[in-house]
């Protein structure tokens, strides 16, 4: 997977446990799974990625890398600048770095998971999750971008198990990939789309 730093310094979530990146998880009102919450450095930083997304959608490419590597700088552990830094290096092909930073976003996640002992449901429906999933997506399609396609599948796995719905088109991935690895040949079809 991709390269992470271990951080020395505790992080806490709602319930009061220590986890790494302040992320926590909230039960749905309907108590139908679960929304990711951000530490409050991070939520304070919504305006700031809205305003990357924006800049994204008129092309500017670098000035958004930027700010992201700004933001970054500010709070490390921020799940969704890791995301779209993963997207920016996904749309250059640049597997290793897309990895990194779609492998920290996974991992920032899958942490607070951990932490508060759950493994039910993250539904894509809910905008708070979004980033986590598309980054455990996109880390999937660069391991099988760099021929690793078993570990590929297993985030696929996890992926389908946060959200059985399938919103992502996992299983379609999934598929693919046993069938590249099967034929010794690399993918023949793109990502599938991602909101």
């Amino acid at each position: 997977m991709a390269k992470h730093k271990k951080h020395s310094s505790p992080r806490r979530h709602e319930s009061g446990k220590s986890q790494r990146g302040g992320y926590a998880l909230r039960r749905l009102e309907d108590r139908s799974g679960w929304m990711l919450v951000a530490p409050r450095d991070a939520r304070q930083r919504a305006e700031d990625v809205e305003e990357v997304a924006a800049m994204l959608e008129a092309g500017e490419w670098e000035i958004a890398e930027d700010e992201l590597r700004w933001l970054l700088g500010d709070c490390h552990d921020f799940l969704d600048a890791h995301a779209l830094l993963g997207e920016i290096a996904l749309e250059r092909q640049d597997w290793a770095l897309a990895r990194g930073h779609f492998g920290y976003a996974w991992e920032l996640g899958r942490a607070a998971l951990s932490a508060a002992g759950v493994s039910g449901l993250l539904p894509y429906a809910i905008a708070a999750n979004q980033p986590l999933l598309n980054s455990g997506k996109g880390l999937a399609w660069c391991l099988h971008k760099q021929g690793h396609h078993r570990l590929a599948l297993d985030v696929l796995a996890q992926l389908r198990a946060l959200d059985p719905t399938d919103p992502l088109g996992a299983e379609l991935l999934a598929a693919e990939i046993r069938r590249a690895a099967e034929s010794g040949r690399g993918p023949s079809l793109p990502v599938v789309e991602r909101d």
